[in-house]
Protein backbone atom coordinates (compact mmCIF):
# COMPACT_ATOMS: atom_id res chain seq x y z
CA UNK A 1 0.00 0.00 0.00
CA UNK A 2 1.41 3.46 -1.09
CA UNK A 3 1.16 6.51 0.74
CA UNK A 4 1.97 10.44 -0.10
CA UNK A 5 4.93 9.98 2.08
CA UNK A 6 6.12 7.04 -0.16
CA UNK A 7 5.10 9.37 -3.23
CA UNK A 8 7.66 12.40 -1.17
CA UNK A 9 10.13 9.84 -0.95
CA UNK A 10 10.39 8.35 -3.78
CA UNK A 11 9.82 12.07 -6.21
CA UNK A 12 12.98 13.21 -4.21
CA UNK A 13 14.73 10.31 -4.58
CA UNK A 14 15.00 10.72 -8.28
CA UNK A 15 18.42 12.75 -9.45
CA UNK A 16 17.98 16.36 -9.70
CA UNK A 17 14.68 16.52 -8.32
CA UNK A 18 12.97 19.65 -6.66
CA UNK A 19 9.75 20.22 -4.23
CA UNK A 20 8.03 23.08 -4.43
CA UNK A 21 4.76 23.58 -2.25
CA UNK A 22 2.05 25.47 -3.89
CA UNK A 23 -1.68 26.25 -1.64
CA UNK A 24 0.11 23.36 0.43
CA UNK A 25 0.43 20.99 -2.22
CA UNK A 26 3.54 19.25 -3.46
CA UNK A 27 4.36 19.84 -7.08
CA UNK A 28 7.36 17.58 -7.91
CA UNK A 29 10.03 19.11 -10.83
CA UNK A 30 12.99 18.54 -12.54
CA UNK A 31 14.73 21.37 -13.73
CA UNK A 32 11.84 23.26 -13.12
CA UNK A 33 9.46 21.18 -14.87
CA UNK A 34 6.93 19.40 -13.26
CA UNK A 35 6.50 15.76 -13.53
CA UNK A 36 3.98 14.90 -10.72
CA UNK A 37 1.89 17.48 -8.62
CA UNK A 38 -0.88 17.51 -6.26
CA UNK A 39 -3.77 19.70 -8.62
CA UNK A 40 -6.03 22.42 -6.94
CA UNK A 41 -9.21 21.81 -7.09
CA UNK A 42 -10.64 22.42 -11.36
CA UNK A 43 -13.61 22.68 -12.55
CA UNK A 44 -12.73 19.75 -15.06
CA UNK A 45 -12.56 16.87 -12.19
CA UNK A 46 -15.79 16.87 -10.08
CA UNK A 47 -17.38 13.94 -7.48
CA UNK A 48 -19.92 12.33 -9.44
CA UNK A 49 -22.34 12.33 -6.41
CA UNK A 50 -22.42 15.71 -4.75
CA UNK A 51 -20.60 17.95 -7.73
CA UNK A 52 -17.93 19.14 -5.77
CA UNK A 53 -14.67 20.13 -7.08
CA UNK A 54 -12.14 17.37 -5.77
CA UNK A 55 -9.12 18.56 -3.64
CA UNK A 56 -7.24 15.50 -3.89
CA UNK A 57 -6.66 14.77 -7.28
CA UNK A 58 -3.18 13.96 -8.32
CA UNK A 59 -1.15 14.49 -11.54
CA UNK A 60 1.48 12.17 -13.45
CA UNK A 61 3.16 12.66 -16.64
CA UNK A 62 3.82 9.44 -18.84
CA UNK A 63 5.88 8.62 -21.88
CA UNK A 64 2.91 9.09 -24.27
CA UNK A 65 -0.59 8.47 -24.92
CA UNK A 66 -0.15 4.97 -25.41
CA UNK A 67 1.08 4.11 -22.25
CA UNK A 68 -1.49 7.13 -21.25
CA UNK A 69 -4.45 4.71 -22.88
CA UNK A 70 -2.60 1.69 -20.99
CA UNK A 71 -3.00 2.78 -17.54
CA UNK A 72 -6.85 3.97 -17.81
CA UNK A 73 -7.86 0.86 -18.96
CA UNK A 74 -6.07 -1.18 -15.45
CA UNK A 75 -9.47 -3.20 -14.47
CA UNK A 76 -8.87 -1.73 -10.81
CA UNK A 77 -10.42 2.23 -11.83
CA UNK A 78 -7.20 4.05 -10.09
CA UNK A 79 -6.41 6.26 -13.02
CA UNK A 80 -8.94 8.85 -14.77
CA UNK A 81 -8.67 11.92 -17.01
CA UNK A 82 -10.84 14.77 -17.99
CA UNK A 83 -11.34 16.17 -21.49
CA UNK A 84 -9.03 18.85 -19.91
CA UNK A 85 -6.28 16.36 -20.55
CA UNK A 86 -7.20 15.29 -23.73
CA UNK A 87 -4.23 14.92 -25.92
CA UNK A 88 -2.08 15.48 -23.12
CA UNK A 89 0.54 12.53 -21.77
CA UNK A 90 -0.72 12.46 -18.41
CA UNK A 91 -2.72 10.45 -15.84
CA UNK A 92 -4.83 11.57 -13.34
CA UNK A 93 -5.47 9.61 -9.53
CA UNK A 94 -7.47 10.48 -6.36
CA UNK A 95 -4.96 10.32 -3.49
CA UNK A 96 -7.01 7.66 -1.52
CA UNK A 97 -6.25 5.11 -4.33
CA UNK A 98 -2.56 5.54 -3.57
CA UNK A 99 -3.20 2.62 -0.73
CA UNK A 100 -4.19 0.36 -3.86
CA UNK A 101 -1.32 0.94 -5.84
CA UNK A 102 1.98 -0.91 -4.21
CA UNK A 103 5.20 1.01 -3.24
CA UNK A 104 6.70 -0.86 -6.71
CA UNK A 105 3.67 0.44 -8.58
CA UNK A 106 4.05 4.15 -7.18
CA UNK A 107 7.87 3.73 -7.86
CA UNK A 108 7.09 3.31 -11.68
CA UNK A 109 5.03 5.54 -12.36
CA UNK A 110 7.00 8.54 -10.28
CA UNK A 111 9.90 7.16 -12.30
CA UNK A 112 8.15 7.21 -15.72
CA UNK A 113 6.74 10.58 -14.90
CA UNK A 114 10.47 11.88 -13.92
CA UNK A 115 12.31 10.24 -17.42
CA UNK A 116 9.73 12.43 -19.33
CA UNK A 117 10.83 15.80 -17.87
CA UNK A 118 13.90 15.12 -16.91
CA UNK A 119 16.74 16.49 -19.51
CA UNK A 120 18.34 13.64 -21.81
CA UNK A 121 21.77 13.72 -20.74
CA UNK A 122 20.49 13.23 -16.62
CA UNK A 123 18.06 10.47 -17.86
CA UNK A 124 20.55 8.98 -19.97
CA UNK A 125 23.05 8.57 -16.91
CA UNK A 126 20.50 7.41 -14.71
CA UNK A 127 19.35 4.49 -16.88
CA UNK A 128 22.49 3.51 -17.20
CA UNK A 129 23.41 3.15 -13.78
CA UNK A 130 20.97 1.04 -13.70
CA UNK A 131 21.69 -1.24 -16.75
CA UNK A 132 18.78 -0.38 -18.61
CA UNK A 133 18.85 0.01 -22.21
CA UNK A 134 18.39 3.81 -23.37
CA UNK A 135 15.02 4.57 -23.48
CA UNK A 136 15.06 8.50 -24.04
Amino acid sequence: MATMKDLDKLALAMPEATKDVEDGRPVYKVHGKMFCFHRSRRPDAVDPGTGERLDDVLAFRVADLGVKELLLSDARGIYFTTPHWDGYSAVLMRIPDLDRLDRDELRDLVEEAWLTRAQKRLAKAWLAERGVADEV
